[in-house]
């Protein structure tokens, strides 16, 4: 089928060849949660009986387990401190930590985020996505001039063909930060392989990865729109 003008099908995937789950389940650098209080409350958010309210609260918390997972990596160095009864040596982040999410659907992860780092730096980034070609286009660009960071998160709940997170890093790259991860809800695994073919050196963490993505380019059985249904927009 052709739309009105006749240039783009309005079934952008249909006929495209998409990898399986078992093709994508062991690419290097992609981490799958498997935690059980992930897998309780991943069930909740699929439901369509889910209202805004709780959907937005399911995704920041989601977010936060996210994060504790995605940073269990970071560098950290010695500090010496006084607690009540003498002076020990802890840990402190060595570096800032950023977080961009990938506006509007990213707000709810970022928030999880700033639950657990609650310092973390808030980058904000506006793609969206032409419905007709799946391609992400910027429209809003809010990164600082300097950066001081040890890591910078790319934050976005779906990710379906992989056009907006490999666009948001492209743009990160340009920045200079020393090392990028991307998290993420739900991934296809057309769009987990797409992004790790294009930017191999990129950590990826998932709540958890679907089937496939039908035909108007949605993951299935996914859990919808991820923006309409965090802030009611339907």
């Amino acid at each position: 089928m052709i739309n009105t003008q006749g240039r783009q099908p309005d079934l952008p995937m249909r006929g495209v060849p998409q990898p399986t789950r078992d093709e994508v389940l062991n690419l290097p650098r992609v981490h799958i949660s498997r935690h059980p209080v992930m897998a309780h409350k991943m069930t909740r958010l699929r439901d369509k009986a889910t209202p805004p309210p709780e959907f937005y609260q399911l995704v920041k918390e989601i977010g936060a387990l996210l994060a504790y997972e995605a940073t269990e990596s970071l560098a950290l160095e010695e500090r010496l401190i006084e607690t009540p009864l003498q002076s020990t040596r802890g840990c402190r982040l060595a570096g800032g930590i950023g977080v961009t999410p990938i506006l509007r659907a990213g707000l709810g992860l970022a928030d999880g985020f700033r639950e657990v780092i609650p310092d973390v730096q808030v980058w904000h980034l506006g793609l969206r996505r032409d419905e007709r070609t799946l391609q992400a286009l910027e429209y809003y660009n809010q990164l600082p001039h300097r950066v001081e960071l040890q890591v910078c998160y790319a934050v976005d709940p779906m990710l379906a063909t992989g056009g907006s997170a490999i666009d948001a890093i492209n743009i990160l790259k340009k920045r200079g930060v020393p090392r990028l991860c991307y998290v993420g809800i739900i991934a296809a695994p057309y769009g987990l392989h797409k992004l790790t073919q294009t930017h191999p050196d990129v950590d990826i963490y998932i709540a958890t990865l679907d089937d496939a993505l039908n035909d108007y380019g949605y993951i299935v059985p996914g859990l919808g729109d991820a923006g309409d249904r965090q802030f009611g927009t339907f």
